[in-house]
């Protein structure tokens, strides 16, 4: 890891117990890293998600891939070290939600694994859970609901994931979540599946 450019800094710890935090909130904190391809499913999906853990009484929050390019990230490109650095700057985002025990959905296409594992690095053992959203190139190619992969094909759209740049599948992700074998309701089901199962969902 890196180290800070700023040399006159010191790291100032919490008061508050990760122990106490999870107590008063009742739950732990936890990245759900979905990845794939441009309309796979990852945004439709994490935000289901969201809603299904919001009607049982679990705080969680989605960040979005083209939404976080609004605004923490809207000095980035799509360069392979612009996003290299999107993903970095999001996983220490990520990290700052689940310390404070909040249940974290990304939405990211993340097409390198170095990346994504850089990501699983920083997070405490047992809090990151790789989603891979699957669907094939045809599939996502035929719903491109925001037209992108036409522009991609036309040349208008440099570096796109799958087209003119590559997409990494994961190697060993905690959910493999097949958009086309299920509903969205399925897809989700998975997620909340796999935080129970780990002991993130205390009630």
């Amino acid at each position: 890891m890196s180290q800070p450019t700023s040399k006159n800094i010191t790291w100032h710890g919490a008061i508050v117990t990760p122990e106490e935090r999870e107590a008063t909130v009742g739950q732990k904190g936890a990245v759900v890293w979905l990845t794939g391809l441009s309309a796979s499913g990852k945004s439709t999906i994490a935000r289901r998600a969201e809603q299904m853990l919001l009607e049982r009484g679990h705080v969680c929050y989605v960040l979005d891939g083209d939404n976080i390019r609004f605004g923490l990230n809207k000095d980035l490109g799509f360069s392979p070290a612009d996003r290299t650095e999107n993903i970095r700057r999001i996983g220490e985002v990520a990290k700052l939600f689940a310390d404070a025990c909040v249940i974290t959905l990304t939405a990211f296409i993340s097409p390198y694994r170095a990346d994504r594992d850089a990501v699983r690095a920083i997070m405490p053992a047992g809090s990151f859970f790789e989603a891979y959203v699957h669907a094939s190139l045809e599939v996502c190619e035929e719903r491109d609901p925001k037209g992108l992969y036409k522009k991609a094909r036309a040349g208008q759209i440099p570096e796109f994931t799958g087209i003119s740049a590559p997409y990494e599948e994961p190697l060993s992700a905690e959910m493999l979540i097949k958009t086309g074998e299920g509903s969205v309701d399925e897809c989700a089901m998975q997620i909340l599946d796999q935080l129970a199962a780990a002991g993130v969902l205390k009630r």
